[in-house]
């Protein structure tokens, strides 16, 4: 299963839903699919969906699914890491309406550059790619068992911008 999550910011992200949505339609991912879709004005023809989901909800649908993709924002991608998932992640952009700036693909390339243990997708037209190429992960990961220390880490790296 797929679950995909596009957080609580109040523009659309329809760029993400739509085209997950048309994968899944067209055949090309063989997944089933659960989105939380947010503020998106584009409705899901070929998954399940509901707009927000409380944090329990949310956390089951991460520990259900094969595959998690989340917007930029690192309470999303964060809560999949501490769940032993490696989760796509898709900046929301400025230039397409989903934020007021693109502090999310900043953010997102600062921590691939650090090696954080996110797949970014900055170019939707490789998500279909990406997803049929990923592995099954076969653990936790360490570095993220520990939330105290990530925090930690996190906020001094933070400190250095």
């Amino acid at each position: 299963m797929i679950f995909v999550t596009v957080g609580t910011h109040e523009q659309q992200f329809n760029r993400l839903i739509e085209e997950i949505d048309n994968l899944i339609g067209s055949g090309k991912l063989q997944h089933t699919c659960f989105m939380q879709i947010g503020y998106s004005t584009y409705i899901p023809k070929h998954c399940k969906w509901s707009r927000l989901l409380g944090y329990q909800d949310m956390k089951r649908y991460m520990t259900e699914a094969d595959i998690v993709i989340t917007h930029g924002g690192p309470s999303s991608f964060i809560e999949a890491m501490a769940l032993g998932k490696t989760p796509l992640v898709v900046p929301r952009r400025s230039v397409f309406g989903e934020h007021i700036n693109d502090h999310q693909l900043e953010f997102v390339r600062f921590l691939e550059g650090k090696g954080f243990g996110i797949l970014p997708v900055y170019d939707l037209n490789l998500l279909g790619e990406t997803i049929g190429s990923l592995k099954p992960r076969s653990e936790k990961s360490v570095f993220f068992g520990n939330n105290e220390s990530f925090c930690s880490q996190l906020e001094q790296e933070i400190a250095k911008l």
